[in-house]
């Protein structure tokens, strides 16, 4: 058997990506991953990882959501410090701060362990200035480096590997786990230092949810007309109404659809966190102050767990609902 062509390695699970860039052979392994966090967003990216064929630890609270990441390869930790002592890389998708907090910094966290190697890679949508002094501690307490990369596109982007990456952190540190990022995601930017990536997710969902308010009162009102609804996505394609909410969400209204692949709950998490960092560098933001309150109203009338197409519940004609 002849040497294999340059350029090329011959085990695969040997390749990986260094961090200029070069494909190293032979002389580098395939680090050990770890996926906290396997709720509607972790999940499908862990499953994503593993059809790769990526070894990766798993850790939930609720131990009913390993079953089919176990059977397709990954391995069980007992508790975050568990993973950690297994894994290079950590990859961590929760609920809020205060779980990142509990899972990093716990007694049984990410931090007590005695791996002093590796990348802690944070997806939640969490406060920046608490993920600057938590990526601080961690690498006080044990060295592991942070980097923030929280995503957009929902869990059908999750699903599908087309997540757009907000990162924060180190150009280097991007480039060890750039080459797993590209298996979840079709977008991937550095944006700055730590807790960069955090901002910039909390700029995207300003955006998102405002966007989103105006374009259910937008057919509220277009339904009031007897407009034919359905067909104003195509009439407005090109213009400057488009927009890819336009053209995907909008039917989702028109049909009466709120199965979440994201949820109003979340969005009012981070429209406080918007909200927070919106008075911390005095910005006046009346617009998303009112959008924000919509979202508790929602939130108050049992709409917590629906999607962001909820909104339209706010601005439908009464007698024009679909049974």
């Amino acid at each position: 058997m002849g040497s294999p062509p340059a350029g090329s390695c011959d085990d695969k699970r040997q390749a990986a990506l260094g961090s200029n860039g070069k494909l190293n052979c032979m002389t580098t392994r395939t680090p050990t991953l770890g996926y906290i966090g396997l709720g509607k967003m972790g999940s499908p990216m862990v499953m994503r990882l593993l059809s790769a064929g990526l070894p990766v630890h798993v850790w939930a609270r609720n131990p009913d959501r390993l079953g089919p990441m176990l059977q397709a390869g990954a391995t069980a930790s007992s508790s975050p410090r568990d993973l950690a002592e297994n894994a290079e890389i950590i990859f961590t998708c929760l609920s809020d701060t205060a779980a990142v907090e509990e899972v990093v910094l716990g007694p049984e966290g990410i931090s007590a362990a005695q791996r002093s190697r590796g990348i802690l890679v944070d997806m939640s949508t969490v406060s920046p200035d608490a993920t600057i002094r938590m990526a601080a501690e961690l690498k006080s307490r044990c060295g592991r480096e942070w980097m923030d990369a929280p995503v957009s596109g929902g869990t059908t982007g999750a699903q599908a590997g087309t997540l757009t990456i907000m990162v924060g952190g180190s150009s280097a540190n991007l480039g060890r786990v750039r080459p797993f990022l590209d298996h979840l995601g079709k977008r991937i930017t550095l944006m700055g230092d730590i807790g960069s990536g955090q901002t910039t997710k909390l700029i995207n969902q300003t955006i998102v949810a405002c966007t989103m308010m105006v374009l259910a009162e937008a057919l509220g009102l277009a339904k009031r007309t007897g407009l034919d609804v359905a067909a104003l996505p195509a009439a407005l394609a090109g213009g400057r109404a488009d927009s890819t909410m336009l053209q995907h969400l909008w039917p989702r209204m028109v049909e009466n659809d709120f199965a979440p692949t994201g949820t109003i709950q979340s969005m009012v998490k981070d429209l406080k966190l918007v909200q927070s960092l919106g008075q911390a560098v005095h910005a006046a933001m009346p617009i998303t102050a009112i959008v924000a309150e919509l979202h508790q109203w929602l939130m108050a009338n049992g709409f917590a767990d629906e999607d962001l197409t909820s909104a339209y519940r706010i601005f439908r004609p009464i007698g024009n609902e679909r049974t």
